[in-house]
This record gives C-alpha cells, structure tokens and sequence, in this order.
C-alpha cells in the first residue's frame, strides 16, 4: 500500500491536451478499456459548451467533437465490450450513443426518456446491457429510466422508448447512477435527498429490487463501489462529506457505515494548500484501497487515502491546472490519471513522469460566468413541464 502512495504522490505531468479553439470547462471523462487497432485507447470528455470530445489518449490529440446545441451533458460512457461505442446523456431527455470510427454528426442510437424527463446522471451496465438515466425532480417526481441497450450498431439511428422507470425511490434530483463494475444486475444511484440505494435491476419490480438505503445526510455529488469484491459503495457530497457503507454486512448484525466525515476540508489538513472541494473517489485494486480526489480552486490536486480510521493526504499535484479540477479518469492499467478542469485542460499524469514540452503555459483559467457555470440544479430546465 505504502509503494502505491508513493506512486500516486509521484504522479507527474506526461501530456497536455492540445487547446482547443473553443474553450469550455471539462465536466467528465471517461476512458475505452481496449486500444483501437493499431492506436491507442481513447478519451471521451463532455464540456460545458454541450460538446463530446474524443481524444487519442497517448498523444490527447482530439480526433472527434460530436454535438453542441443538444442540451447540457451529464457525463460520457464508453462501452465496455465494443471500444469505439461512446454514451452521452442530456438535459433534454436523451441519451446517444456515438460510434467514433465516424465523423457523422448523428448519433448511431437515440435513448429517448419522457417528455419531462431532463437527464443529470447516467450509466451503463457491465455487459453493455441496459443504458439508466437519472431526472431532475419534476413536480414531485425524480425518475431512474432504464433501455435495453442490445443491437446499438445494427439500428443506425433508431430511437429506443424505455424498458420502464423507478419511480419510488428518490424524492429530489438523482444526481449519480454508477453500475457495478463486474456484476451487471446492480446499479447505485445518489440524490440531492441525501439517500444512496442500491438496485437488484433482475427484480421484477422498484420494492423487491432497492437492496439497500444509506442516508449520507447531504446532497450526493458523486459515488461508486469499491473492497473486495466490489461489495462496498462510497459517495461524496455537494458539501465536501464523505460517506462508505459496507453492502457484505446487509444481513448481519455488524453496521454497515464504515465511515462518515462531515466535512473532509476539516479533516484533510493539506499543509498551507488547504482543501476546497471533493472531485470523487477510485478504488485501486492493487492496493485494495480507495482514494478519493479534491483540490484548490487554483488547480492543485489532493490525493486521499481512505481507511476506517480515517483520511489522510498522500500527496499534491502541483503545477497542472490553473483552475478549479473538475473531472478525473484513473487508468488501472498504467497506473496514470486524466484530469479536466475550468481552466480547459486536459492533462495525464504519470508516476515518475517527464513533460517533454518545456515552454511556459500561459494561464487558461476562463472568465466565469453564471452561464458557463453547469450546475446540479437549473431552474431554466426545471419550467419545462410535462
């Protein structure tokens, strides 16, 4: 474990995106688990100006940009068994599917929700399965809508209607949805209610399918699973806590919190850096150890290591960003790490690396604005009714 700290402490830059001509704030990234033939894998990001990119990962030099105009991204996924398959969920009730062997602007598949329905999360099963979307709160509704994801290539541009929804379970916007990574019948998903739940989706119906309910007492920002087995899950809050249950322990008599910080910034003393706000977490198999990701509003990164004790820093990156971090990738493979943040860039980092351009990065930090700013709740999305 101590060998895996120092790695990630000796994370250094190895490469930075090319600039791009628009630039915009990187919300999510997501990485293809298998190279391209006779490439490298890709990087998919969505910004803020309602763009996907895709990016060459060894050289981050973006090769595609699919969308614009289609409503506010709420992340991207590729697909885990066809590698040139990405997902992108939008606020306008859609979830699309791009093949990135193709220019085309049109997307390969066409998820459509319910016409209320403004999409903040989503994810896709293991096997590539059954696509789920998470609603902004409408009225007094917050939906998980499911489809089946099968045949995404043989249906050039066929619109899919919904397997069906979850209905029940959340009372506010359900702001993460994140599959289990090996068992493809489990999905958590987080709410700014507060409540994590855990999903059996075999189950024929919303009762018999919520395994389990932990409170995180606060606005879920970001979650995932993590231990052996991946039978534990975690979550962050939109007020920088930190919660990890133990879903093994369901039927007996142990509790299932493992750990609850209030407030991490209180807890992580980050020297003189101090800490701003939490990104979300990675569990390294290795290492049997989760890691949660936080940072400075002027781009340093803290690394976290997470135990039942507590948390405590391993190590700062310095020296990338210039801005607020809002989205990162960890690779298990090489041990490196993606990060995207308000000031435009796209950076990898690497244990023990060299950056092989020397010259001076001028500051991309981009003038905020309410408009840029992408946020949990949006109340110009919240007056389109049914």
């Amino acid at each position: 474990v101590e060998t895996v700290e120092r790695q990630l402490a000796g994370l250094r830059i190895a490469r930075r995106g090319e600039p791009s001509e628009e630039p915009a704030y990187l919300l999510d990234i997501h990485t293809s688990s298998a190279a391209q033939p006779g490439g490298s894998p890709l990087v998919a990001v969505s910004c803020s100006n309602e763009c996907l990119r895709v990016y060459d990962r060894a050289a981050l030099r973006c090769l595609r940009q699919y969308g614009g105009r289609g409503g506010v991204l709420a992340g991207v996924r590729f697909a885990h068994t066809c590698h040139s398959l990405v997902f992108s969920a939008c606020s306008q009730g859609t979830v699309k599917c791009w093949d990135v062997r193709s220019a085309a602007q049109k997307p390969v598949q066409v998820f459509s929700g319910y016409p209320s329905n403004v999409f903040i999360s989503f994810d896709v099963s293991c096997s590539d399965l059954i696509v789920c979307a998470g609603t902004e709160k409408v009225e007094k509704d917050a939906f998980l809508v499911f489809w089946d994801a099968r045949g995404v290539t043989d249906c050039a541009s066929a619109t899919k209607e919904p397997l069906g929804v979850y209905s029940e379970s959340h009372n506010d916007d359900i702001t993460k949805i994140c599959f289990h990574p090996v068992e493809p019948n489990l999905v958590v998903s987080g709410s700014t209610d507060g409540l994590v739940n855990v999903f059996d989706i075999n189950k024929d119906n919303e009762d018999d399918a919520l395994i389990s309910t932990c409170n995180s007492d606060s606005s879920v920002s970001s979650l995932g699973w993590s231990g052996e087995d991946y039978k534990q899950v975690y979550c962050t809050t939109h007020d920088e806590g930190f919660c990890w249950w133990d879903m093994a322990q369901l039927d007996t008599e142990e509790p299932i919190t493992l750990l609850h910080v209030l407030d991490v910034r209180e807890s992580v003393c980050a020297e003189s850096h101090g800490l701003h706000y939490l990104v979300g977490g990675f569990y390294h198999e290795k290492a049997g150890k989760l890691f949660l990701i936080g940072g400075t509003s002027t781009g340093d990164i803290h690394l976290i290591s997470c135990s039942t004790e507590g948390l405590s820093l391993v190590g700062t990156l310095g020296g990338g960003h210039s801005a607020t971090v809002r989205s990162f990738c960890w690779s298990p493979t090489d041990e490196s790490l993606l990060t995207g943040g308000e000031d435009a860039q796209l950076l990898l980092w690497k244990p023990g690396a060299v950056e092989r351009s020397l010259t001076k990065k001028a500051s991309l930090k981009i003038s905020s604005s309410v408009q840029k700013r992408v946020r949990v709740h949006n109340t110009s999305l919240k007056s389109r009714k049914k």
